[in-house]
């Protein structure tokens, strides 16, 4: 929360305090900012990549033709999920790239961490419904509903609520 006697600089609420006693200039900031996202990235770049690529060799599969047709749909849809979840990790550095150089940093920064925010519900979604579609092919169909509910209510509580009571105890 910010209180009103603070002075706001233009990089927005995913950045710390900017009373927080870092002796850092506004662009000294922005780097930090970018390069703690640039590292975040490369975690869940690298998961997401390994997850499509997975999800891609499915239909090469013997085991892929036993399939139904909800769960020909549903490996379809996680099949666009997946692509979107990886673009949507990469497109900060896309637009980093077209932005170079132009002393944007902090608007890059914003919107990078909206991508990256983005991106982790997209892939919230590709891992629950993973989940779902194996435990449907290899159990039941309710096994995979229920596997795949737990796993989102799992990702809900620790990327969302846990981060947020964490703050919220921090009196943040």
């Amino acid at each position: 929360m910010i209180r009103p006697d603070r002075r706001r600089t233009t990089v927005h609420q995913h950045e710390a305090d900017p009373d927080d006693g870092r002796d850092e200039t506004h662009n000294e900031r922005a780097d930090r900012n970018w390069n703690e996202l640039l590292q975040e990235l490369r975690v869940t770049q690298t998961g997401t990549q390994i997850l499509t690529g997975f999800l891609l060799t499915i239909p090469f599969q013997q085991r892929f033709a036993d399939l139904d047709a909800y769960q020909e749909d549903l490996y379809l849809v996680l099949v666009i999920l997946a692509v979107l979840a990886t673009a949507l990790f990469v497109a900060p550095v896309s637009l980093h790239r077209v932005l170079f150089g132009r002393r944007l940093k902090p608007e890059l920064v914003t919107a990078g961490a909206r991508f990256a925010r983005a991106g982790l519900v997209v892939l919230a979604f590709v891992m629950a419904g993973s989940a779902t579609l194996i435990f449907d092919v290899v159990l039941s169909r309710e096994a995979g509903w229920t596997v795949g509910i737990a796993s989102l209510v799992l990702l809900f509580a620790s990327w969302w609520l846990v981060p947020r009571l964490i703050a919220r105890s921090a009196g943040d």
